[in-house]
């Protein structure tokens, strides 16, 4: 008996051996819970817009918010390579100050919004550019239609401390679009061209949170 237990001990102390537990004993201490990014922004939807401008009958230009912005930036406080960014626009609440402009809007002929609610960005890489400027290239997905746009940014901001203790950064993107590239055909001509122009230039003013 007594050849017996030393065997065991010295299998127990074996490289690679696992010891039994007394019943009732405790296991292993389970690994913590994944904690989100340390890096990850949210948008602060009511500090930041998405404003659109177009001419109009080739001699004005219509301006006005193309809807609420939400989502999250991957930015890691340093470098601007470190930028993810993964935002939706709600069109359903595009806005130009005129309510019968505004619901052709959301009809059929332009953003179809019972169909196509919202616009989504996601980014894929950034391109570096000068001193506070660089270019966030993603897949821009509207009316249906998904293609690559670049987005020119300047920022991102200083971080600056809220009253809470958060931190706060800001930053401008502007992109230029055809429409017609996402299916937004509205054809209506009068004599000097055409009603609506096809470049709409897409203006994002965004706060981020952390």
């Amino acid at each position: 008996m007594k050849y017996l237990s030393t065997i065991l001990f010295v299998v127990s102390l074996a490289p690679g051996a696992v010891m039994a537990q007394p019943p009732g004993a405790a296991g292993p201490a389970p690994a913590p819970p994944a904690t989100a990014s340390t890096n990850t922004w949210r948008v602060d939807s009511s500090h930041s817009s998405a404003g659109f401008s177009v001419r109009h009958m080739m001699v004005s230009t219509v301006r006005g918010s193309l809807g609420p912005i939400s989502g999250t930036v991957e930015y890691d406080g340093k470098t601007v390579t470190s930028v993810k960014a993964d935002i939706t626009i709600d069109v359903t609440k595009i806005n130009t100050g005129n309510e019968r402009r505004d619901n052709d809007l959301r009809n059929a002929d332009f953003f179809d919004v019972a169909r196509y609610p919202t616009i989504i960005f996601k980014s894929k890489r950034v391109q570096p550019g000068g001193e506070g400027r660089f270019g966030l290239v993603g897949d821009l997905t509207m009316h249906g239609v998904t293609k690559e746009v670049t987005l020119e940014v300047e920022g991102p901001s200083p971080t600056v401390k809220d009253q809470r203790g958060g931190l706060k950064i800001g930053a401008t993107a502007t992109t230029k679009l055809n429409r017609r590239e996402f299916g937004l055909n509205y054809n209506n001509l009068i004599e000097a061209g055409p009603v609506v122009a096809d470049e709409v230039t897409v203006t994002i003013d965004i706060e981020l949170n952390k």
